[in-house]
Formats: C-alpha cells, structure tokens, sequence
C-alpha cells in the first residue's frame, strides 16, 4: 500500500475533514441559470438522492469528456456509460466490479463507481465470469472478427439511413403500388434506428473492451506479484509494438506524402490549405489526379478520424475538414525532404519489448513460466482490439452518426425551424423527438409548423449558457475524500491513485508546486522545449516545430502534429490511456495525468518533460547552450 493510501487511511479513521466540494453546494455561473433544462433528470443530481450522492466521490470523467456537453451529446455519455455498465454487470458479470453512476453539473460529467459486490457475491459472479470470458477468450480472433462485421454493418448502416424529402407531394408509385408509410412517417422511423445506432454501439464498443483490460490486469498483476519493483511503463512495454488500426490514418498521410513526391507534385500540396486549391492546382495534369486518386482512397474509411474523443459533434473529423491531414502531409514532405526516414520504428520498439520480456522472464522460478507465457500472450492477442475499438466506434461510426443527425437538421432548417445546421446539437434527443411531430403534422396537413417560432429563442439562450459554463473551472473532484483508490480501471486508465487525489487536494488546499508537477510515466525519455497549451482540437495548428505539448487529453487522431514536438504532457490520463500508449509507439517522451498542467503551465514556458519518472519541471528559461528547436535526451522521431 503506498504512503498516500496509508494517509488517506489515516485520515479518514481520524476524522479527518478534508473533502471535494459537496455537488448539492455548487453555485450555478451568472449568466447559465436554467442550465438544467439542457440535460435530461436522469443525468442530474435531484435533492431526493442528496443523502446519497453527497456522501459519495465523484471523479470528473475529463478523459472522455472535457468539455461542456452539447444537449444532444448528452446521448454519447448516456450511451458509453451504459454500455460499460451492461457488459461489466450483466453480460460478463465481471467478479469485482459493476459500473458506475453518472451526473451531469453544470454541463461537466462526473462519475463514482458503484460499490463492489461483497466476498459471497464475488464469488457467485466468478463462476458466471469464467464461462462466459473464458469462451472469449478462447475463440478470440474468430468472434473478433464477426464483431468487426457487426460495427462495420452498423457503420454503414448509419450512412444508409435515408432522411425523406418531405416533398410536395407522395411519389406517384408509392400511392400506386407500395401504399406504405408517408414520408412524414418514415422522418420519424429513421429518426428512430438512427438512436437505435447510436445505442446499440457503445454495448459492441464494450464487449471486448473490458474483456481485453481485464487480460492485461491478470498479465499486470502476475508481474506485481513476482517482480514488486518493476513499473507500469516496463509492464506495458512488454505488450507493446503491436500494430494497431489507430496509427494506420497517420500512416496513409505518411504513405500520401511519399507518392506526392514520387509524383513530382510535392510543392502543389504543399501550397494547398484545403481540398478545393488542391483540386485547382493538382487536378490540371495527370501526376496530380493519381495524387488525388490516392487521397479519395486513404479517406474511406481513414479519415473518419475525430480531431477530438470523437463525444462531441463539434469535433470535426479529417474527413470534413482536411486542414490537419494536409498539414500532416506538408509535414512529412519536408521531413522526407530533410532525408528523414518515415517508416514507423515498430520494429525497433519491438525488438525492445523482447529484450524486456527476456530480462524479466529469466528471472522467473520454473513453476511460473508458463503462467508468464501464457499472460503475455493473451495481453498481446487481446491487445490491439483495447485500441482498435476506438478507431471503430468513438471516430468512424461517430463521424457518420454525428453527420447523419446533419442531415436531419438540414430539413428543419429548410421549414424554418432553426437557421444553422448545428444548432439541432442545442436540443436533447427526445426534443428532436417532438420537433419531427411538428414537422409530420405540418407537412402532412399543408399547414406552417410551430417550431419557427419555438426554438430559436430557447437555441439562443442555450448558446448563452454554454458559452457561460465553458469559462467555469470545474472541480476534479466532489464529495468525500476516498478513504482508498483501487480499482484497477480507474487508476490505468483515468490515472486516478491515492497520490493523484492528493495532488488535486494540495491544488484546492494552494499547496501544490507551482514548478514541478507529478504525474504517469507515461513514455520513455526526457525531453526540453518551449511549451505550446492546447486546450482545443481546432489550435493544433498553432503548434510549432520543438515545441512540449501540453494539453487536457490528447487525441489519437493528433498524431500528424508528433513529428513536430519533443514531448507531450496531458492533465488526464494513466499508463494505458490513448495519449500514454500512442507516445510509446512513436518513441515520444510523454507524462500523462498531471492534473493542472493546462492551467499551471503558460505557453512559451521552458520545461522538461521526464516520461522515465513522470514529472514535468517549469525551468526559468531554456539553457544558454539549447536552441528551441532541440531536444535533451530525446529519441528523434
């Protein structure tokens, strides 16, 4: 047990008093009353459960979500947390734990697990587990493949789904020979399988997904129990050098920079900030089409890639704004150009992984070898869905159900409803619900619909809100201060250990270091740089060449900007994050889940990024010998 268990044991049995601030005692912004009418009353705290709630630890779920949630969006969190907690709690009926509850407060999400089941229940459930797993595990690749046909049908089943025209009159066959629903009628059936859609993926996001943690908890833990030195990063490292689907849109922008300068049309990219000049300046001779040929094949499907979590509609992906991908490419061009090599070091991670693995394995006494063996093999088998999963559900299918509620909103806007596309995000779902019944009655009886004259008012008072809420610093915690923090998920995943909620109560308490910040090893090597805060996808582009980013989550869809920095820093996040697991395969110094680095770190600031010992360390001024664009101890990229 590490020294901040013990003294938060230890406070908790003396009556200690420290806490987060109580939910039920947050004040409401100026400017964002009535927040509460954006969110349905199951994501809210209600004064019948205060009793309850209050004395529960909430954590911010600013992995998953770090920004406001849209009305709309707020489908995503019902969705996701859902899906964990059915297939954790019904579906596989994991031994130590269920799923967790889920609130909403002033438009950020907060989650606390539920309370494990007791010795006899854990027991009861382990039988139930070991058939059900088991059969997982032992049909892996087979069932894995049939759940990558599941996800890809429902992907395109999203794409398919058609939003009638509402014209002026019933097509003329169908009176005749199918006499069938209206168009009216099949707005809202459409509607319907489209939240069928978004509902039934996040059960297939998790039906691997835990499964794969809970192997690579048993291969983590079997490492604890015989080598009790050794640390997350090396046990990680040893399932690392796995190709997986979330690196495979950087390699094609990899892959398009290279055929541009086969081509001879490397400087016409170059030029080009968006896919229009592109067209203009490539699609005149026949180098230029093939270019343009091979970037029509890389977008389907791997420019389904959100700039953010791929949680919110506002995150936009590769494939409806290029200018990231093309800022990419112009990158890689010029590293080709500098007679860099662009091929992904996998093989050389790989070959690190083994030297580890053999290290620690000839350690090992006789009797524990194959259970070692047979570990590190399932964590490897199982390995590359925990993050093909993302690329499926939270950036593909996300993208096209995000851009089919679009499409939806677009024939609001031509009766009138609302002016902007995106102002339907203003909406929760079951008010979409209400508006398509305006629109049936209206359409159907020739008449003019209510909403013109209903929604803009309250669209707009939305916005207000959120913008308000948006400035609002949220607390990392509410509630009690835990007495221990153990759960295995929380703390890989998250970063949420004893010793992260005593740096968020030193921070509340204004003891924490102003220079030295603690975190996750999260990737090998030290780096130093000038930092670049990035607090949102859409200032990527302000990220220059040697610079330390840092950011609240990092995506894994920034990759392309990796070529460009020296080292990542996240305020959220632990050993097997998105941001932790990318950096370590692209041989990037990172430390994750530091808690304040965005709101303790200015751009510009020199600092050292330590991704051996998981601290970042603000230095007065870069060395008199280090230049902005260098790197100390740094692999090169």
């Amino acid at each position: 047990m590490t020294s901040a268990t013990n003294n938060l044991n230890r406070a908790e049995r003396d009556g200690d008093s420290r806490s987060f601030p109580d939910p039920y005692s947050l004040s409401t912004p100026e400017g964002a009353e009535g927040w509460e009418e954006m969110y349905g009353y199951h994501n809210r705290f209600l004064p019948g459960r205060q009793a309850e709630d209050s004395a529960k630890t909430w954590f911010r779920n600013s992995l998953h979500f770090p920004e406001v949630s849209y009305p709309f969006d707020q489908s995503v969190i019902d969705g996701s947390f859902t899906g964990t907690g059915v297939t954790n709690t019904r579906v596989f009926a994991l031994p130590p734990a269920k799923g967790l509850d889920v609130r909403v407060i002033n438009g950020y999400t907060y989650m606390s697990a539920l309370p494990s089941p007791d010795a006899e229940e854990q027991a009861r459930r382990a039988e139930e587990f070991a058939q059900r797993a088991g059969y997982y595990f032992q049909n892996w690749d087979s069932l894995y493949e049939e759940w990558v046909g599941r996800v890809t049908e429902a992907i395109r089943g999203v794409g398919a789904l058609e939003v009638p025209a509402l014209s002026e009159f019933e097509p003329l066959e169908r009176v005749i020979s199918d006499r069938g629903p209206t168009q009216g009628n099949q707005l809202l059936s459409a509607y319907h399988r489209l939240l069928e859609y978004g509902d039934q993926i996040w059960t297939l996001h998790s039906e691997f997904l835990n499964l794969g943690y809970t192997a690579y908890l048993q291969f983590l833990t079997l490492c604890k129990e015989n080598f009790p030195e050794i640390d997350d990063q090396t046990i990680s490292r040893m399932v690392s050098g796995v190709d997986v689907l979330l690196f495979r849109p950087d390699d094609e922008l990899r892959k398009l920079a290279v055929r541009a300068e086969e081509l001879g049309v490397g400087d016409a990219v170059l030029a080009a900030t968006e896919v229009e000049g592109l067209n203009a300046s490539l699609g005149a001779t026949d180098a230029g089409r093939q270019w343009l040929d091979a970037l029509e094949e890389a977008k389907d499907p791997w420019f389904n890639f959100s700039y953010g979590s791929g949680m919110y509609h506002s995150h936009r992906s590769w494939i409806d704004d290029l200018k990231m991908p093309l800022q990419g490419i112009g990158d890689y061009i010029g590293r080709l150009r500098a007679g860099e090599d662009l091929t992904r070091p996998i093989e050389k991670v790989a070959a690190e992984r083994d030297e580890i693995v053999e290290q620690y394995r000839a350690l090992l006494d006789e009797d524990v070898i194959e259970a070692f063996d047979h570990a590190l093999q399932l964590s490897r088998t199982v390995f590359p869905y925990v993050e093909n999963h993302n690329f499926y559900v939270e950036h593909w299918f996300m993208t096209n159900f995000w851009n089919k509620v679009r499409e939806f909103s677009a024939r609001f806007v031509q009766w009138g409803f609302w002016e902007n596309i995106e102002d339907i995000f203003f909406l929760r779902r079951a008010e979409v619900e209400e508006a398509i019944y305006d629109l049936q009655m209206a359409w159907g009886a020739g008449g003019t619909p209510q909403g013109g004259f209903h929604w803009p008012a309250i669209i707009a008072k939305r916005k207000g809100i959120y913008e308000v809420l948006s400035a609002w610093n949220p607390p990392p915690a509410l509630g009690p201060v835990p007495g221990e923090v153990n759960e295995p998920l929380t703390i890989m995943l998250w970063g949420i250990t004893p010793e992260t909620v005593e740096r968020w109560l030193a921070a509340q308490e204004g003891n924490a270091s102003s220079t030295v910040l603690e975190g996750f090893a999260g990737s090998p090597g030290v780096a130093e740089g000038p930092a670049r805060v990035v607090l949102r996808p859409d200032q990527l582009d302000t990220v220059q060449h040697g610079e330390i980013l840092v950011a609240p989550v990092t995506s894994p869809s920034w990759t392309p900007v990796f070529g460009r920095i020296r080292g990542a820093v996240s305020d959220i996040g632990g050993i097997m994050c998105h941001a932790a697991i990318v950096s370590r395969e692209y041989e990037l110094p990172a430390v994750v889940g530091i808690g304040f680095g965005t709101s303790t770190i200015k751009t510009g600031q020199w600092v050292r990024v330590d991704g051996d010992k998981g601290v970042v360390t603000i230095l007065d001024e870069a060395p008199a010998t280090t230049s902005t664009a260098a790197a100390t101890d740094s692999p090169a990229l």
